[in-house]
């Protein structure tokens, strides 16, 4: 598989341009305005292009088994033992470190564990991690990665506007991709201007026109980084509770949502383009489903889907909270929450438990529970992510 897959990218890197980069060598580039009109009334028209991307990505799920093509949907927090094996082992999506995968570790220490995480990997891995700056800050807490933590968006606004922005998001890009990270689970693109709520903190702090502009300016910040973002937590956390420790129900109208806590997400969205993904909050939105938490309704994917659509980003990935936490235990009796996280649209899942769930998602498209095309389609769109990040 591994010699497949290097043959496949080697093929497709003869004619294939990346999202974070420019042509190929020895690949010319036909200037439109020049091409425009240049041919006669007598010559064949000329066939539509073939989406080299496109068939990039088709050629390699082909080759996939069931069980890397379900491993890839899995964005795993790092386990305490067997990390490297786990990633062969599971065929894994990818990582994302916590604190305890940073704490007290050199640069070089992280360098070389992110290494060997990747070398492990047969297709590369998606590394990510939660540095949004204030208090989320899984790299900059450790001293001997930087002098200072990074810090929130509201300080950085207060004290120097979007320029600010701009410049801490650039040397926050820089650090953590010269550690190996290619995903940072950031912007927090919920609307939260009361101290009061749980989510504040963590926010802008400011209006949802304010919040709009500030995630816009972010994550086009961070595409011409070549650094995926992740918009987080939709449809927008409001003032609702912790879901880490319990179930948190939104009683709002679906009207706020739409003149303020999806604003940020669309902006987020056409101004990251393609490097951009969407993480689903575990809050039950009671206008959209009053039943089931966000991360596992169909009817919220839905909603966020017609709006991904809308701002050219259908195809963007998808990905749950962390599937442990207690508002969604109770909502798998036989403890199989990816697969509702699946059935629901998800295409990524962040899990803590993934050696537990990837056997209840290979047993579910077993029985008939999931159909393979809904794991097939979940896992182009990572694979297609981790082709514009330049993985592939």
């Amino acid at each position: 598989m591994k010699r497949l897959l290097c043959s496949l990218l080697a093929a497709a890197s003869l004619f294939t341009l990346t999202a974070c980069g420019g042509p190929s060598p020895g690949t010319s580039v036909t200037d439109p305005a020049h091409s425009a009109g240049s041919g006669s009334a007598s010559e064949e028209p000329t066939p539509p292009p073939v989406d080299e991307k496109k068939a990039q990505i088709d050629a390699l799920l082909a080759q996939m088994t069931l069980e890397e093509k379900v491993g890839q949907l899995f964005f795993a927090r790092v386990p305490e033992t067997d990390a490297a094996a786990d990633v062969a082992n599971y065929h894994l999506g990818g990582y994302i470190l916590f604190g305890r995968d940073t704490k007290d570790k050199t640069a070089n220490d992280l360098i070389q564990t992110i290494r060997g995480y990747q070398e492990a990997a047969k297709i590369p891995l998606l590394i990510g991690v939660d540095e949004e700056g204030g208090s989320v800050v899984r790299v900059s807490s450790n001293p001997h990665l930087r002098a200072k933590k990074f810090a929130s968006p509201r300080q950085l606004y207060a004290a120097g506007g979007m320029e600010a922005i701009v410049q801490d998001t650039h040397e926050k890009d820089a650090l953590l991709k010269a550690l190996g990270f290619n995903v940072n689970l950031a912007p927090v693109a919920d609307v939260s201007t009361d101290p009061g709520d749980f989510i504040y903190d963590r926010s802008f702090g400011q209006d949802a026109a304010q919040t709009r502009d500030y995630v816009s300016t972010v994550t086009q910040s961070m595409t011409a980084d070549c650094m995926g973002s992740v918009l987080k937590h939709f449809p927008g956390y409001g003032n609702n509770q912790d879901t880490h420790t319990g179930i948190a129900v939104d009683e709002r109208p679906l009207e706020t949502f739409k003149s303020s806590d999806f604003l940020p997400f669309t902006a987020g969205l056409q101004g990251g383009g393609v490097l951009s993904a969407v993480l689903v909050s575990h809050n039950i939105v009671k206008c959209m489903d009053p039943d089931l938490p966000a991360s596992l309704s169909p009817a919220v994917h839905e909603t966020l889907r017609d709006l991904m659509a809308e701002a050219g980003a259908e195809n963007n990935v998808v990905m749950t909270d962390d599937l442990v936490m207690d508002a969604v235990k109770a909502y798998a009796e036989d403890g199989s929450v990816a697969v509702l996280a699946l059935e629901a649209g998800n295409d990524l899942l962040i899990a803590t438990d993934y050696r537990a769930q990837i056997p209840q998602v290979l047993a579910a498209v077993a029985d008939g529970t999931l159909d393979e095309s809904l794991i097939d389609a979940a896992c182009a769109r990572v694979l297609q992510w981790k082709q514009a990040l330049g993985l592939l």
